[in-house]
């Protein structure tokens, strides 16, 4: 299915590749032309060194769903992990002897010591992690946006991104039967010291739920009817390597893509002075590489978008380089 297609018939759509390859560049042109042709585009940054903002040529508040001023159907949201890890904040931590007043006898108990600060660990990546947990009331809930596009964070970021609805899945699982178990061993403890009500957790039905938007996040993101990955790269030896390992990635974890952008492609053009000759050369025969093995060999629709004499951002070469993409 060419872009085209994908912008106006699926959900999700998402954008990755190497760093500095123009991934956002690429995302905001194919927002801006989805949302002029009537789809109701929210575009969300995943990538913890957001541009998106400075490629619209709008200041976006972190965290926050901005609508794009003179572009009708389009939103702006970039995702601060950080600044919303303290909305999870407990779902890990029980610190029971506390609660009842007895914090003191941990420290001639320390298997309970032990237990308490197992308790209050945080998974590996937990700011990537909550990524994904506001990414989640986009896919899992309702909303008016009829597309969602996706600028993700250079290669490494997004695998580990890629990899952890499986990884949470099993990680807040695990929590659940760990707090189940620990939950009793305490409350029977707490039986014998006090006769206060037991205050309501709700802690065990919030991660039961989010395990939950998990997994359906996983389905939605896996559905070719539903999600597409759009890969960025430019014609050089690295981007190709760097390339084939996400793609493989992309295919471990099932994720559907079909099109491959290749940006900043130097022209055809005799004006061209002794080293942007020398550039292109090296240019086309990369693009011979990348032809040959992802085009031909992988079946993926290559896209080919020309270098610029400017910088690509704001409204109008946004548009310009929307043209090249969907044509």
């Amino acid at each position: 299915m060419e872009l085209k297609d994908l912008l106006l018939n699926l959900r999700i759509v998402m954008f990755g590749g190497k760093g500095g390859v123009g991934k956002t560049s690429c995302a905001a042109s194919s927002a801006i032309w989805a949302a002029e042709h009537g789809r109701n585009t929210l575009i969300i940054s995943t990538d913890p060194a957001h541009s998106l903002g400075d490629s619209l040529g709008v200041e976006l508040a972190p965290g926050i769903p901005t609508p794009i001023e003179h572009i009708d159907n389009l939103t702006a949201l970039e995702i601060n992990p950080k600044a919303n890890i303290a909305e999870f904040k407990g779902l890990t931590e029980i610190n029971p002897m506390e609660e009842m007043g007895m914090g003191d006898m941990l420290e001639g108990m320390p298997m309970l010591g032990d237990l308490e600060d197992l308790t209050s660990m945080n998974p590996p990546g937990i700011d990537e992690a909550i990524a994904f947990a506001k990414i989640l009331e986009f896919i899992e809930t309702e909303h008016d946006y009829d597309l969602i596009i996706f600028d993700t964070a250079p290669t490494g970021h997004t695998l580990r991104f890629l990899g952890l609805p499986e990884t949470l899945s099993g990680w807040i699982g695990k929590l659940i039967k760990m707090r189940l178990r620990i939950g009793k061993m305490f409350g029977a403890i707490k039986r014998m010291f006090t006769r206060e009500e037991k205050k309501p957790d709700n802690s065990l039905e919030v991660l039961e739920r989010l395990k939950q938007s998990i997994i359906n996040a996983r389905d939605d993101l896996t559905n070719p009817i539903k999600n597409s990955f759009i890969i960025v790269m430019i014609p050089e030896e690295m981007a190709i390597f760097e390339t084939g390992r996400l793609l493989n990635e992309l295919i471990k974890y099932e994720i559907p893509v079909s099109n491959i952008i290749v940006n900043q492609l130097y022209q055809d053009n005799t004006e061209l002075c002794a080293f942007c000759k020398s550039r292109r050369e090296m240019q086309h025969r990369n693009l011979n590489k990348i032809t040959e093995i992802f085009e031909k060999k992988l079946h993926k629709i290559l896209i080919q978008v020309p270098l610029f004499r400017e910088e690509v951002r704001e409204y109008d070469k946004l548009k310009e380089m929307a043209e090249y993409l969907i044509k």
